[in-house]
């Protein structure tokens, strides 16, 4: 299911700050070396990020799922020289992309790669409301988990963003049952019904849900 039009999709891209020549040779490297893929976040979605965590004023930042590090220039453009961005993922192949673009960025002092499945560094992560503002875009299965770890952790006022929450459409097909499609539509029934966060659910791209934390 297209949530938007696809004869929209190029006038939304126009109308949108352009992505400079790091950000394209970037996507053309990861279409290159993974053809087809769905992993990496388009263009518009990475001026989303980096539009939110200004406004937010973050300092601290985390990612669950880094991939070759679209998302994460993205995060760590918009934090201030002193910023740091806790980037969590599992591949040493695909985050070695990443090394290399956020090198070419000039952004390797504010983002801090933890190689290790993502609920361990999570939880391993102080357990006072440090986080500014935490973006999930990873194993789908792990979100309702990679959720519980983070909530308790943001500060008051804090910005958590989910991507992927419409799944394509699949999470209104009562025949979509694989596990995927069962922990996202569990976790947007948990953020909605969740009394320590204001939430809403945006129909971009494959859907993504802000969850900011109530003082």
């Amino acid at each position: 299911m297209d949530i938007v039009n696809p004869a929209l999709d190029d006038y939304l891209l126009a109308h949108c700050t352009p992505a400079d020549d790091l950000l394209r040779d970037l996507v053309e490297e990861t279409h290159a070396l993974a053809p087809g893929t769905t992993m990496q976040i388009t263009h518009d979605e990475g001026e989303f990020l980096t539009m939110l965590v200004r406004l937010t004023r973050a300092t601290t930042a985390v990612e669950v799922g880094v991939f070759t590090g679209y998302s994460s220039i993205c995060i760590a453009r918009g934090l201030p020289a002193d910023g740091r961005l806790i980037a969590c993922d599992v591949s040493e192949e695909w985050t070695a992309v990443a090394r290399r673009y956020w090198q070419r960025a000039g952004l390797t002092d504010r983002i801090d790669l933890r190689l290790a499945p993502a609920a361990e560094t999570l939880r391993a992560l102080p357990q006072e409301p440090g986080v500014d503002f935490a973006f999930i875009d990873a194993d789908k299965t792990g979100y309702p988990t990679y959720y519980e770890e983070l909530v308790p952790r943001l500060r008051p006022g804090g910005l958590l963003v989910l991507d992927n929450v419409l799944r394509t459409g699949r999470v209104v097909d009562p025949a979509a049952q694989d596990e995927a499609d069962v922990a996202i539509r569990r976790i947007n029934d948990t953020i909605t019904a969740d009394d320590r966060m204001q939430s809403v659910m945006l129909p971009l791209r494959d859907g993504v849900t802000l969850a900011r934390k109530r003082a």
